[in-house]
């Protein structure tokens, strides 16, 4: 079954950049839906960004959209959340998550949690 494990959070001031990892296991499929949710205190966990393996393509939520770049990485196994320009409104848990979406779904902002698979989160502090 697939497992996600994600790292790189940490603590940095405003306008500083980030880069989260998301190791993924127990996958064999070329067309399956990535993303990185993030969640504030309180409110209901929101996604960032999502990518389609199949192609490639992505979602960006209009909130990091120039500032956030959703990747694969080179072994395919491994999903990147580059994050530039870090702002406070930032700070946040951040998920990584898997989905058995279609595209349309998928890069249009409509998946939800708790949907899919979940890695248990990394913290992204920004003051």
């Amino acid at each position: 079954h697939v497992q996600l494990v994600e790292s790189g959070g940490a603590s940095l001031q405003a306008g500083g950049s980030l880069r989260l990892s998301c190791a993924i296991s127990g996958y064999s499929y070329n067309n399956i839906c990535m993303g990185w949710f993030r969640q504030h205190p309180g409110k209901e966990r929101e996604a960032v960004a999502t990518l389609y393996t199949y192609g490639g393509r992505t979602y960006y939520t209009d909130s990091v959209k120039g500032r956030f770049t959703i990747s694969q990485g080179a072994g395919e196994d491994l999903v990147i959340l580059q994050m530039n320009g870090l702002k406070p409104e930032d700070t946040a848990m951040y998920y990584c998550a898997a989905g058995f979406l279609l595209p349309g779904p998928c890069l249009e902002g409509r998946w939800h949690f708790p949907a899919g698979v979940w890695g248990q989160g990394t913290q992204v502090t920004v003051s």
